[in-house]
């Protein structure tokens, strides 16, 4: 999703945001912020209910430092919890149901679903519901039972729970039953709620009551899958789909609908989880019909999957917050020019804010731009000096105290990109006499990219983004997924500039070429590299890089992901010469990302080591005396590795380039988003920006070991 610059700061008096408000009620005109409760992902801890918060249904922080409210293992049987749906009762309390389901050891199939019953949003009495076993001789077979929802039936006074089932071979169907009255078990065995016209699979249903009629949004998996709508003028029977076209404004999968109503408006929020790109997309509505596309609008300091918003009011949020709040979690960069928001570092414990900006930015007279929660005031305000150093910020709260913040500049010029890239490979055009960077776009869930871009530079510090060169949707027939890790090269044919564009997609290699450095690109119409080497069992086909070597003229393509292979290409450059290929043996610090360069006689090959979800990510090298040759190993082969001190983690999957007519280099790498990639767990390994630092050599050739850098390196002079 795409981030607003805007900024919240909450004031915490001794940890604990604290509110003033006299509200007591909590009917519709009482509502005064509202409530996220959401999971964030399929691995180990990531199955966990989480709660975030917003004052305007746009900018949300996450409570709890976005970690579990409830701890999954002691409310499910299987150890992890997803889906969560949140009702504010009629009787005053509040009901949560959420599927029972932990990925890492039961793949997508499961059993039950937890109920929960709360009166204040915080102590929560749960039960599990488990189909099969309550229910044997309707539902013995049952093995999915997702993403159950809650609604009052006004006609019936009681709780209806609506969720999707798989039974045998039939396709996913969504089903109700009625809670008992305790809220901890169903009082009879499902009926079938909405029935497919094209008999497809159905899951994920949210449904509301809107102008006499009950709205039914779902994912449907008919000719045209995405969220439809379904309507009926009764609860739980006689619905039937509005329109076959979808009402999300998405072309790519989605699923996990969610509507809500803004707060003394008459707009609708429906929001669903894009969960191929790993992003949450919200759409506002007037009629529930028509959708437009606000992400632009949306903040959040945290990556929700399937989740629910429910309006709040003040009195609640101060519960929230009392109990999971804290500075961190709610305060987010400002919105001052030239900042690097993704990079600004809020440090509690030395009550510090280090602001990164770009060049140009003037020191002596810089505004932040700070904007605050109702009722929080911030001095100083407006333009300040920050060129002598930190300028010091008071939060306060009326009447309740205050906390003080250095807050500092710092011209740091890495990252070098702005937002999330990886895998960048780096070419110097003599045609354009530009630095170019070719990277994996990054942020995606599960690394489910599509497309690649480029950046121009004419001296590493200052880049311009050129847009998309390659969508595999619409510019690749063989793979339409996985787009990672390009490489490219300059060669001058007949006279001419030619650009060979070699990438990953669908753990294939495939390669496209163009007049210009920026394109447009025309892919070759099939995989150049989609076997693996005689002898190769495991490991992908991933991660090329291309060279041409200075002596010869001669150019080579080198890939492999738990293995590395290498062959020479033929002199069209898009074909290889199969009968030079050739794997190199390594040994286990080899797992991706081979990056080769010529220097005074040596030819340098560097590959990364772990996995790039791993702080410890890092690149190695060794030597060799040609493009295919025997390597040999330094004593100490590290090229750049994290450094933990200065919370930089799993450097990494590099290239490097050489200052045209000087022995000067560069090493351009990616690292886990400062500073909170680390703090993802193995999410900073979809969240990763590029960075550049110098590249050395001692006396012998050796490579000096990169320590990776805030400042990054200073423009160079062409």
């Amino acid at each position: 999703m795409k981030r607003s610059c805007n900024v919240f700061l909450l004031f915490v008096a001794a940890g604990l945001l604290l509110l003033t408000s006299s509200c007591t009620k909590s009917n519709k005109d009482d509502y005064s912020a509202y409530l996220f409760a959401y999971f964030t992902g399929n691995g180990p801890g990531e199955e966990a209910i989480r709660y975030a918060v917003s004052f305007d249904g746009y900018h949300y922080r996450a409570l709890n430092h976005n970690k579990a409210i409830l701890d999954s293992k002691k409310i499910s049987t299987s150890g992890g919890v997803r889906d969560p749906h949140i009702l504010r009762g009629a009787d005053g309390k509040f009901y949560m149901v959420a599927t029972d389901l932990y990925v890492p050891e039961q793949g997508w199939n499961n059993f039950a679903m937890v109920l929960m019953k709360s009166s204040d949003l915080i102590n929560w009495e749960t039960s599990v519901v488990n189909i099969p076993e309550t229910y044997k001789d309707e539902f013995g077979d049952v093995d999915r039972v997702w993403a159950p929802q809650t609604i009052y039936d006004e006609e019936q006074g009681k709780y209806m729970i609506y969720f999707s089932m798989k039974q045998g071979n039939d396709p996913d169907k969504i089903y109700y039953a009625y809670a008992n009255p305790d809220f901890s078990a169903l009082e009879a065995a499902p009926e079938q709620l909405f029935f497919s016209p094209t008999n497809n699979a159905c899951i994920d249903g949210d449904i509301i009551k809107y102008q006499g009629k009950y709205h039914f949004f779902m994912k449907s998996e008919d000719g045209e899958p995405g969220i439809k709508l379904a309507m009926s003028d009764k609860l739980t029977e006689g619905y039937e789909l509005v329109s076959k076209e979808r009402v999300d404004e998405e072309t790519d999968p989605v699923e996990g609908s969610g509507i809500f109503k803004l707060n003394n408006s008459d707009e609708w929020i429906l929001m669903y989880d894009l969960y191929t790109k790993g992003g949450y997309q919200f759409t506002k509505s007037t009629d529930l019909k028509h959708f437009t596309v606000i992400d632009e609008e949306i903040s959040m300091n945290f990556h929700p999957r399937h989740g629910t918003v429910m309006p709040i009011t003040t009195d609640e949020l101060n519960r929230l917050m009392t109990q999971w709040g804290s500075f961190e979690d709610v305060m987010i960069e400002s919105q001052g020019e030239g900042i690097k928001k993704l990079n600004v570092d809020i440090k509690a414990e030395s009550k510090t804010i280090h602001i990164p900006v770009k060049p140009g930015v003037d020191f002596t007279n810089f505004d932040p731009q700070f904007k605050a929660w109702p009722g929080l005031s911030i001095q100083p305000a407006g333009a300040q000096d920050f060129s002598k150093g930190a300028v010091e910020y008071t939060f306060k709260y009326e009447g309740l105290g205050e906390v003080k913040y250095a807050v500092e500049l710092a011209e740091d010029h890495n990252p070098v990109l702005e937002g999330y890239y990886a895998d960048p490979d780096i070419l110097y055009a003599e045609k354009t006499n530009k630095f170019y960077i070719y990277p994996t776009s990054d942020g995606f869930d599960g690394w489910s990219g599509y497309y690649f871009k480029t950046f121009s530079s004419d001296n590493l510090v200052d880049w311009k983004d050129e847009g998309i060169i390659i969508d595999l949707h619409k510019d690749v027939s063989w793979a339409n997924r996985n787009a990672w890790a390009p490489c490219i090269i300059e060669k001058k044919i007949k006279g001419e500039y030619k650009y060979f564009y070699y990438f990953t997609a669908a753990q294939k290699i495939g390669v496209a070429v163009a007049d210009d450095p920026t394109g447009p690109f025309v892919d070759s119409g099939k995989a150049l590299i989609d076997f693996k080497p005689k002898g190769v069992t495991n490991g992908q086909e991933i991660d090329p890089d291309v060279f041409t070597d200075p002596k010869t003229g001669k150019s080579y393509l080198y890939w492999g992901n738990c293995y590395m292979a290498g062959v020479e290409l033929n002199e069209d450059m898009v074909s290889i010469k199969k009968e030079t290929l050739k794997t190199f043996k390594i040994g286990d610090t080899f797992r991706e990302g081979t990056y080769t360069i010529y220097r005074n006689g040596k030819y340098y090959f560097m590959w990364s080591e772990d996995d790039t979800r791993s702080p410890k990510y890092k690149v190695r090298y060794a030597t060799s005396d040609s493009p295919l040759g025997k390597l040999t190993f330094p004593e100490n082969n590290i090229v750049i590795q994290r450094d933990a001190e200065k919370n930089i983690f799993a450097t990494g999957h590099n290239s490097a380039v050489q200052v045209p007519g000087k022995d000067e280099w560069y090493l351009v790498y990616h690292r886990f988003t400062y500073p909170k990639g680390v703090e993802m767990g193995p999410k900073g390994g979809f969240h990763r920006e590029v960075c550049i630092d110098k590249l050395e050599f001692d006396a012998q050739g050796n490579i000096i070991e990169v320590k990776p850098t805030f400042e990054g390196v200073k423009a160079v002079k062409l």
